[in-house]
């Protein structure tokens, strides 16, 4: 597996990866859990905001940066992060998505480290990573776990007025 530093033609594997990853949340989990309204108020255009969002995760000169697994020319995952400027000691990773058949393999791991290696050698002490509470996000959840970092619990409410 080779981890290497984004490339331009890189972007639509990345989004196509992005939406393969997180579809099964945003429409098998979140859409039932919230409903139809809130869905569609909060993310109704997930895909469309995947397609903005991942668009621009890598912009050194904004000190944001995406680090790409391969094997065999084949995206396997990616990680994307940041080290606030204004907060230099801050890092922030944030997205991690891999291939489903290249999960459990440590790849995720091994992602993380090459970020959170770039980022110390940024001038970064602490890093943030954040997922969801809820069941899909789980797997994630003990993922960042094992790699020693500590849960915020942290409650988020919706409701239709």
């Amino acid at each position: 597996m080779l981890i290497r530093p984004y490339v331009h033609s890189d972007l639509s594997r990345l989004i196509d990866l992005t939406i393969e990853t997180f579809g099964p949340f945003y429409e098998d989990s979140f859409r039932p859990l919230v409903g139809e309204l809130i869905f569609s108020i909060q993310h109704g255009n997930w895909r469309d905001d995947y397609r903005k969002q991942v668009a621009g995760l890598h912009d050194p000169d904004s000190f944001k940066y995406v680090a790409v697994a391969e094997e065999d020319d084949v995206l396997a995952g990616y990680v994307a992060w940041a080290v606030d400027p204004a907060r230099p000691i801050h890092g922030t990773i944030t997205i991690l998505a891999v291939a489903a058949e290249h999960r459990r393999e440590a790849l995720g791991t091994a992602l993380c480290e090459h970020a959170f290696d770039a980022m110390r050698a940024q001038g970064a002490e602490m890093v943030e990573i954040g997922t969801g509470g809820d069941d899909f996000h789980a797997p994630a959840r003990a993922f960042y776990e094992s790699l020693g970092c500590i849960k915020l619990p942290v409650a988020v409410y919706f409701r239709t007025l």
